[in-house]
């Protein structure tokens, strides 16, 4: 399957990725690069992620630290949001 990020998740990846730089640059890079390849993931094994009982056609996946939304649609996975675990949604 591929990968497409919805314009929100790329958002979320900036803001995420934002937050930590303000505090230390090399460890932005260091957990943008894990949440990627851990959402990469999702390409060879697209059902990781638990049905979500109120959308059904949602699934999320835990990513370390991290919320990941997404869908399978045909032959995409399409991420939708991302958020850190202990951020208020």
């Amino acid at each position: 399957m591929t990968l497409k990020f919805a314009k929100e998740a790329l958002n979320d990846l900036k803001r995420l990725r934002q937050f930590i730089a303000d505090k230390s640059p090399p460890a932005a890079i260091k957990y943008s690069q894990k949440l990627i390849t851990a959402i990469h993931k999702l390409e060879s094994h697209p059902e990781l992620g638990k049905v979500l009982e109120e959308e059904p056609s949602v699934r999320e996946f835990i990513a370390g630290k991290y919320v990941v939304r997404y869908m399978l649609k045909n032959e995409f996975v399409y991420i939708l949001k991302i958020w850190h675990g202990r951020e208020y949604r």
